[in-house]
Formats: structure tokens, sequence, C-alpha cells
């Protein structure tokens, strides 16, 4: 990402309904699977500007990791109460992985040209039983200059997302599309953008915050997703949504034999 991008998501990540509904899913994912208040350590690797991380910083102990000085110096601007480590986490923090009961891994993976071999270093680092929650952006359809400007490699699909662990000692304990009530409305306005040749927001992305009573409304309708995604989680064999703008995972490294 560029400088710029990392000052519009400083801008915008507590507002946006996007970033806003995102968290509150989050949040109810990783409670699922990592009880709150409970000593435990959660690592948040590419933080970015830091709100995801931040937003946890009440119930875990948390820390957030990212390559970009300049990220991790807005985030330590903007949320001095929390841990953040400017560096490669797998050469520099293998520390801080080893300790971490949750692994999160957001919209991150698209961002690695060459991410089978991330994910096999990163998950052989993990103690055992830690869980790893991985989101990336979904369906190379609706690809557009948004992720050319984001540095994207690739989207993904269940397919192609879940090679990445196969043959590797974890459980997938979720594989499933979200974002999917407002993936109609995206998909249109993507491809309205690829012809026309532009984007929806600043910096050369889709992002930009709309009115208050219709970020209100995105933001409940995505949020909204969480009831389905903890009903997958707890009925293995649920059906997962033919589709949506993300993809979410989340993995438990087996014990050691």
């Amino acid at each position: 990402m560029k400088s710029a991008q990392f000052q519009l998501h400083a801008a915008i990540e507590e507002s946006h309904w996007w970033f806003t509904a995102k968290r509150k899913i989050l949040h109810s994912i990783i409670s699922e699977f990592t009880p709150q208040n409970s000593g435990k350590r959660i690592v948040d690797i590419g933080c970015g500007t830091g709100a995801n991380i931040a937003a946890l910083a009440n119930e875990y102990e948390c820390t957030g990791i990212d390559p970009s000085a300049d990220s991790i110096d807005l985030a330590k601007k903007r949320f001095p109460h929390v841990q953040f480590q400017c560096g490669d986490a797998l050469r520099d923090f293998q520390d801080s992985i080893q300790k971490a009961d949750m692994i999160l891994l957001t919209d991150v993976l698209e961002h690695i040209e060459d991410d089978r071999t991330f994910l096999t270093k990163l998950i052989g680092v993990m103690k055992p039983n830690a869980h790893l929650l991985i989101t990336v952006p979904a369906d190379i359809s609706m690809w557009s200059k948004h992720d050319e400007h984001f540095g994207h490699y690739r989207r993904y699909d269940r397919v192609s997302l879940e090679k990445q662990w196969q043959g590797l000692p974890v459980t997938s304990l979720l594989l499933s599309h979200f974002n999917s009530r407002l993936y109609p409305i995206i998909r249109s306005i993507r491809a309205m953008n690829r012809l026309l040749r532009r984007t929806s927001g600043k910096s050369g992305t889709d992002f930009c915050v709309p009115l208050k009573p219709v970020n209100f409304l995105l933001t409940q309708i995505f949020a909204g997703e969480t009831t389905r995604l903890l009903k997958e989680i707890k009925t293995p064999g649920q059906k997962d949504l033919p589709c949506g703008t993300s993809l979410m995972a989340v993995l438990r490294k087996n014990p050691t034999s």
C-alpha cells in the first residue's frame, strides 16, 4: 500500500461502514474461539493503521505488526495503549507469534506474491492449538483498479483459498463467504467502474464515507451477517452462501503428536 492509502485508512476506518461492520464481525468470531478477559494474546499481522487490533485491546493482550513504518507511526499515534511493532513478522517477531493464542491475517494474503509459502512458515511458527483467522477479497470477476491500487496479486474463491493450507498441520473450523448481502450492489458498481476506468473513492480506491444515514444502514446490513457466520461455526456442514465480496477462514493448529 502507498502512503496516501494509509492516510486514507486512518481517516475513515473508524467511521466507514465496511471497516466498522467488519470489526463487529471479527469481534464476534474471535470471541467464539478465544475467551475474553482471560489473558489471551492476539497478534494482528499486517495491522495497517491499527483500528482492528485496537478494538480488541480492552479484552485481550494485543500486538499489531506491519512492515510499513508509515502505518505503524499512524497506529501508535492513534492508539497509544496498543503495542505495535514495525518489521517483517516472520523474520523479526517470531516470539510474538509463538506466544499468540489467535493470529489475525485480515486482507493480507492477497498482498503476498507467494501466499502458500508465507502461510506454511506462519503456521510452522504458531504454537499448537492456536487459531488463525484469515480474511481475503473474493471473486476474480470483481477485480478492479481498487485491487490494483492496493497492490493485490489476486482475489480468491473457496477452492484457491483452501489450497493454501492443504497438507499443513491445521484443522479448518470455518470457511465462508461474507459481505454477501451487499454483493450484488458492490459487484455492479465495480463493473461500472471498470467500464468507465475509474474508482468510486479517493487515492485510487473505492473508499469514501457515504452520508450518515446510508453509512449506518450499510453497517447494519453487513454486520448482520454475524449470526449466519456463527451458525456455520456451531453447525458443521451448514451450507455457505455461494458468493460474497470476501472470504473468511478460521484454522486451528493441530496439537503436537
